[in-house]
């Protein structure tokens, strides 16, 4: 499995690839960048050169990660077969843009496929069937913690079927989503790979959730100079601290990262489209 986290500035926008088959993870795409980012569209067409692309995966409605300019790139351009987001979102004007273009989709595509997600008591948590090489399990959104937009944030562990590398998929998802995310599952969100919660915030991440996670890598992807000054230091001791490394796109003048996992340990590249 091959994760680019792309240099897209103060957001997120994440390719997966396989063998065969690719993934996005999230459509920041910011219209007038302060500095310079990898120039999106060539960087998808080099990395899904060759693939099958099978989905889409918001992990939350903030326009940093639910962008309509990323999402007409990836619907026209790519055409998925499905999206998975989360069922409980707040509602703003760039969301209804979004679910404006996916609908606009849906109308033109007989096969494509929506997935609200959200974990109550009769509510699956293993997605087998939505690609051959990787399998989904969800742990958040839960009802227990719908307290904020960050809190609903889709968590999810990708799998690939034939090296068993995993990827920790977690959007925005803060402190006490993650208590609970360890109390109620504890072991099983063992990743080889995280993505570092809400771009490396300071609250975007617990040492008890950490333990269980036990990442070899940790990404993560923040803008130059963003004003919210991701990642935060105590963010940056916990993974030094849990992690044997870490990885961030706004390292210097920024950078994009393909980490490759397999059944050996995660190594982290700079990718770039030239």
């Amino acid at each position: 499995m091959d994760v680019y986290t792309l240099n897209i500035g103060q957001g997120q926008f994440v390719v997966v690839t396989g063998k065969t088959e690719a993934f996005i993870i999230d459509t920041y795409v910011p219209l007038d960048p302060q500095h310079e980012i990898v120039h999106v569209k060539a960087a998808l067409s080099k990395i899904l050169a060759g693939k099958k692309f099978v989905g889409l995966i918001i992990t939350g409605y903030d326009s940093d990660h639910f962008n309509e300019v990323g999402m007409k790139i990836v619907l026209n351009k790519y055409r998925p077969e499905w999206i998975m987001y989360p069922k409980y979102f707040k509602e703003t004007s760039t969301a209804k843009k979004c679910f404006d273009v996916i609908s606009s989709y849906e109308s033109a595509s007989q096969k494509f496929k929506k997935y609200s997600i959200s974990l109550q008591k009769n509510d699956t948590r293993y997605y087998y069937k939505l690609a051959t090489e990787f399998h989904f399990e969800i742990f958040s959104p839960h009802v227990d913690d719908m307290n904020s937009s960050n809190n609903c944030s889709l968590v999810c562990k990708i799998t690939e079927r034939e090296t068993g590398g995993t990827y920790l998929v977690t959007g925005d998802a803060e402190c006490a989503r993650w208590d609970n995310i360890a109390k109620y599952f504890g072991e099983a969100i063992r990743a080889d790979v995280l993505a570092a919660p809400h771009h490396g915030s300071r609250h975007g991440i617990t040492s008890d959730a950490i333990k269980f996670i036990k990442p070899h890598t940790v990404i993560i992807s923040a803008g130059v100079d963003n004003e919210y000054g991701h990642p935060h230091s105590e963010a940056i001791t916990l993974f030094n601290k849990h992690a044997s490394k870490y990885f961030r796109t706004n390292y210097g003048d920024g950078q994009s990262l393909r980490t490759v996992i397999t059944d050996k340990e995660p190594v982290t590249y700079l990718f770039n489209t030239d």
